[in-house]
């Protein structure tokens, strides 16, 4: 099983992937030569160590939120999955609807950056954690402070000092969400 070519796709599973995900044959087909060179197990999966070595990702300073999402409920992941996962980062096309990529999904994916300890919500806490990611020290503590409890108070409309998914929704109302997390996957 060592042998790469032993992981290739299947006509009909690429089928099942554009149907599922709609990316396109020739997209599913560089997506998996990319997974499959993560894949330094050669077991057809991958874990949260493998994501972590992708120069981007290590660089980024959201890059272990962003290795979490893939991983919420798995230590590992197979090819299906991370193609799952992907689709939410697919432009969104008027003419084709698809689930994965839908703006709903896409602000999942977003609030899942910020909820910290999955509990369906943003605390002050979990949101200045993330500010402190992105930012680092380029901002004081007490701007950052400022910042975050203003986000709560203004987001909060139930008064219980955290953010819900409905809020959150709500507080990007007006942002073309479907733009800002869209990524062009070459064919």
């Amino acid at each position: 099983m060592g042998n790469k070519s032993s992981l290739l796709l299947q006509e009909e599973e690429i089928a099942e992937i554009q149907q599922e995900t709609g990316f396109l044959p020739s997209q599913i087909e560089r997506l998996f030569s990319r997974f499959t060179s993560l894949d330094k197990n050669n077991d057809g999966s991958l874990s949260r160590d493998d994501f972590l070595r992708i120069p981007e990702l290590a660089i980024n300073p959201l890059g272990d939120r962003i290795v979490h999402a893939f991983f919420r409920d798995n230590d590992e992941i197979n090819f299906r999955h991370f193609m799952r996962v992907l689709a939410r980062f697919r432009p969104i096309k008027k003419t084709r609807e698809n689930k994965l990529n839908s703006r709903e999904e896409k602000l999942k994916f977003a609030f899942q950056m910020y909820d910290l300890d999955d509990d369906n919500h943003i605390s002050r806490y979990e949101l200045l954690a993330v500010l402190h990611m992105m930012v680092g020290a380029n901002i004081s503590e007490d701007q950052l402070a400022s910042i975050a409890e203003r986000t709560v108070k203004e987001a909060d409309k139930d008064h219980d000092n955290m953010i819900s998914f409905e809020e959150f929704c709500e507080a990007l109302g007006r942002t073309d969400v479907e733009q800002k997390m869209s990524i062009r996957f070459l064919h």
